[in-house]
């Protein structure tokens, strides 16, 4: 009896002491391995990403409207940094190009917008400054219209609400002043959900021609905007306050009151504003066009858990001309500079990734979030396999960073959490997405499919949303560096985790 304890004392020892000697082996390879990934961690240098995003801003590409040979160079000098890291092509026919159709329309120089003021026994004409006050549609027809201006509110017929815009108005022939989004708060989800359909820029463009309006007046920025329909037949400019005041001017209304009223009572306040304006823009449309998202892959070392993918994600294209160049360098060079600066670090890291993590350049974000929503009709890994797309848009100025989603998903977001606790110690604000308007980013794309997502932003400097002066002059490259540098070391820690299930 006294034999078999021994015995069994000695084995129990035996396993201890291999145990031991197995941690302390383990211990230094840990070591090791943390060591080369803060080694290339670091090796993620601001002054590069900076260069990135000088390169994609630059008039070379002349904006990187989807569908323009220029987006084209700008998607080949992305692929072409992908395969010197040696990031494998995953897109079609062996190349790094997911192709998809993408209507766009190009605008060119001749464009104005002015307001016929009677004077004596003449006519004056007030043209409003570019940009400062109008900039063209970007998806308008070409040609001129002079018309009176009648004002429709949000531009919605909306039966089963009880509201009609167009209803005592007679908008034939005439150009409509036009209010952009719905009269309700997508803060009250319910209420919004039967809004929904008539917030659409393409609704309410065809919904005006519908009604026999020649041209629009679109109460939006002014900025520049894709994301609209065509009609050839149809004209129209974004204008901002200076516009639409002028055209309230002397009506016996303010605007300001009248939308108060509408979003108050949500009925039509529409009326003729006995104002002509005259729309004038020089376009060419190509419904031919094909777009082309940008995908390489870093394929997992183990054999199993390389099937599981990782997505890093964001939109290289921009508005193209309209009619001059709008550069987006924060939008969204910033982003794309931040996936490739990922890319090269953890195609060079010594430590490799055990599950797959793919780089997903978008096409068309901009002209309604087309890309995105092509992948995920056709993936190139089945979406059931891929765990989570971190979705990064608008970057490149601020000291701040902003998690969207991250409050959808607590488990995806801890990894985040860590590795900036970790390495970075950059202030991160995170939110709730409810996902329920028109889709704005190419995250909603993969939320509706049920793939979990976090989207990366930043704040706190000076930045332009779809106007010329959204250049490199505005880029924080320290951000772009930290940022980088941040998800490197997160993603790695996913793609090396023995289970991983952010869907729970």
């Amino acid at each position: 009896m006294r034999n078999k304890r021994f015995f069994s004392f000695l084995i129990a020892f035996s396993y201890l002491i291999l145990s031991l000697a197995v941690t302390v082996q383990a211990l230094p390879a840990q070591q090791a391995d943390e060591q080369k990934i803060l080694q290339t961690l670091h090796s993620i240098s601001s002054h590069k990403l900076f260069d990135y995003v000088k390169e994609l801003a630059s008039d070379k590409y002349a904006g990187r409207l989807t569908g323009t040979e220029e987006y084209n160079a700008s998607a080949e000098w992305v692929a072409s940094h992908f395969k010197d890291w040696g990031i494998a092509p995953v897109g079609d026919n062996g190349t790094y190009f997911q192709a998809f159709p993408i209507p766009y329309t190009l605008v060119f120089e001749d464009c104005e917008v002015y307001l016929h003021i009677p004077y004596k026994d003449s006519v004056l004409k007030k043209y409003y400054r570019y940009e400062d006050e109008f900039i063209p549609g970007s998806t308008s027809g070409s040609g001129e219209v002079t018309a009176e201006v009648i004002y429709v509110g949000y531009g919605a017929t909306a039966p089963e609400l009880g509201y009609d815009d167009y209803e005592g108005v007679d908008v034939k022939g005439k150009i409509v002043l036009m209010e952009r989004e719905a009269p309700v708060s997508p803060d009250d989800e319910e209420l919004f959900k039967k809004w929904r359909p008539y917030s659409f820029h393409q609704y309410k463009l065809q919904n005006a021609v519908k009604h026999g309006a020649k041209g629009m007046l679109y109460n939006y920025g002014p900025i520049s905007n894709p994301n609209n329909a065509y009609d050839e037949n149809f004209i129209y400019s974004h204008v901002g306050s200076v516009v639409v005041e002028d055209v309230f001017s002397g009506t016996g209304r303010k605007h300001s009151d009248v939308v108060a009223a509408i979003r108050k009572t949500l009925k039509p306040q529409s009326f003729a504003t006995g104002k002509t304006v005259t729309i004038k823009n020089t376009t060419e449309h190509h419904p031919e066009g094909i777009g082309y998202n940008v995908i390489g892959i870093l394929e997992g070392s183990d054999p199993a858990l390389r099937e599981e993918l990782i997505i890093i994600g964001g939109h290289l294209d921009h508005l193209g001309r309209c009619y001059e160049i709008m550069p987006g360098a924060n939008d969204n060079a910033s982003a794309v500079s931040v996936v490739m600066g990922i890319a090269e670090a953890m195609a060079e890291c010594p430590v490799k990734p055990r599950r797959s993590v793919m780089f997903l350049c978008f096409g068309a974000e901009e002209q309604g979030v087309v890309g995105s929503e092509y992948y995920c009709d056709y993936p190139v890994v089945p979406l059931n396999k891929t765990l989570g797309l971190i979705n990064i848009d608008g970057v490149g100025c601020g000291d701040r960073l902003s998690a969207l989603a991250a409050r959808n998903y607590p488990e995806f977001w801890e990894f985040i959490q860590k590795a900036n606790e970790r390495y970075i110690h950059r202030e991160i604000r995170t939110s709730y997405f409810a996902n329920i308007a028109r889709p704005r980013l190419d995250a909603a794309r993969f939320m509706w499919k049920g793939v979990p997502t976090l989207s990366f932003g930043a704040s706190g400097a000076r930045s332009y949303y779809h106007i010329t002066k959204d250049n490199i002059d505005t880029i924080t490259p320290e951000i772009l560096e930290d940022l980088a540098q941040l998800l490197f070391a997160a993603v790695l820690d996913m793609a090396n985790q023995d289970s991983l299930d952010f869907r729970k």
